[in-house]
């Protein structure tokens, strides 16, 4: 006799439960997937339950699975779906609030609202203050807008019209004075300057007159003359054969005389400044020593010095002393390396003046010749005028301009190059 599985299953039911123990569940994070397909197994029961068929799609796996011949009993007898009831609506919040938390962050990332609004302040263009500053950047670009128009419509006029002008003002270069003598005061200083006045004024109280009371000390301009420098080989000028090649040095440049065109000569005891009817000397102590050759130089006081009892001063004109005890206000002078010689010419306005620079130009062109011919063996000299900075403008200008003329079309060239397109 057959027993029907209808009537065998209540009896079983209670026993399979009685025996398995109810499984746990499991934490919220870790739902079972048993819920799906026992949920496909039993559509009547479960179809009316919108929160179990929410669940579904965020059901996660579980550790293990129960055989398909259990079941059926296990859902006839209604405890496996209760349970499989409070775990698809636990799995329902936890699915629900992932989910929003998804929806809310996107796939990956931040969430979408700070994603949204990070991209529109960066798409956002910076804010600026409202202050108009192109109040003289506008109507310059209008009217280089308009110029450039005129400019494109008329090419050769304004290519023409400046060359034209050139040529035709450029003729003025004619009236130029090619010959004219150089004054830096002149082009350097401007004409109504406060310190022109000042000197008016120190020349009208002192006045000097170097034809015959010369005083530098009362010049309150730049006189001409020349100056030497002579340098002892040994250890001291103060010795009787350096102060005879220095002697025959003095007495060549006093010896010079420039020729004019008309044949006359301009000597040198015509244009030096004179103090009372004499050639300022060149060295105090060099005139002392020739007039005197048989001066002792071993007592020879500095800076005062007073031969014949009218004191000179030497701290101007002798340079490299090494001093011994002292005399006085005074100390002897042991030994000195160098010693200057200057040679005053007049400075007055007029033919005077121009003479005076006559001799110092040809001083400057044959002093090499003289040294030459004295063959001077004891000292070594370097010179200097009033006239060598301008005379060495007047040679750079001739030099350099011609550079600046090819600096220029280097510049015109890479402008042009560099613009063109």
């Amino acid at each position: 006799m057959s027993l029907s599985p209808s009537k065998v299953a209540p009896e079983a039911g209670p026993q399979s439960a009685a025996q398995k123990p109810e499984p746990e569940p499991e934490p919220p994070r870790r739902p079972q997937p048993e819920t799906r397909p026992k949920a496909q197994a039993q559509p009547g029961r479960d179809s009316g339950r919108p929160s179990e068929r929410g669940a579904r799609p965020r059901a996660q796996p579980l550790p293990a699975s129960k055989p398909e011949s259990e079941r059926p009993l296990q859902s006839s007898h209604g405890l496996e779906p209760k349970l499989n009831l409070a775990l698809g609506q636990r799995t329902q919040s936890l699915g629900a609030s992932h989910s929003q938390s998804r929806s809310a962050r996107g796939p990956s990332g931040p969430p979408v609202s700070w994603s949204r609004s990070r991209s529109r302040s960066e798409n956002q263009p910076s804010e600026r203050p409202h202050c108009h500053t192109d109040c003289l950047e506008a109507p310059l670009s209008r009217a280089f807008g308009k110029l450039g128009w005129v400019v494109g419509s008329h090419p050769w006029i304004f290519l023409l019209a400046p060359i034209a002008l050139t040529a035709i003002l450029g003729t003025g270069l004619i009236y130029l004075p090619k010959d004219k003598e150089e004054n830096l005061e002149e082009q350097y200083t401007p004409i109504g300057s406060p310190a022109k006045a000042e000197r008016r004024f120190v020349q009208g109280h002192f006045t000097a007159n170097d034809s015959y009371h010369f005083s530098i000390s009362r010049k309150s301009t730049e006189v001409n003359f020349a100056c030497i420098l002579v340098v002892s080989n040994t250890t001291s000028v103060l010795e009787q054969e350096i102060l005879e090649e220095i002697s025959k040095l003095d007495a060549a440049i006093q010896d010079l005389y420039v020729t004019k065109e008309n044949g006359t000569q301009t000597r040198y005891d015509q244009v030096c400044a004179k103090n009372e009817d004499f050639c300022v000397p060149s060295n105090p102590l060099l005139a002392v020593w020739q007039r005197n050759k048989n001066l002792d130089l071993g007592n020879v006081t500095f800076p005062i010095f007073n031969p014949t009892g009218q004191p000179i001063y030497l701290a101007g004109t002798i340079g490299g002393t090494f001093l011994g005890k002292r005399m006085g206000k005074n100390q002897l002078l042991v030994r000195a390396k160098a010693m200057r010689l200057l040679y005053f010419l007049k400075t007055e306005d007029g033919e005077v003046n121009e003479h005076s620079k006559m001799w110092l130009i040809h001083f400057l062109n044959q002093f090499s010749n003289i040294e030459k011919s004295l063959a001077l063996k004891k000292i070594q000299v370097v010179y200097f005028t009033s006239l060598s900075r301008q005379l060495e403008f007047q040679a750079t200008s001739m030099t350099v301009i011609p550079l600046f003329h090819l600096a220029y079309l280097l510049i015109i060239l890479f402008a042009i190059i560099s613009c063109y397109r």
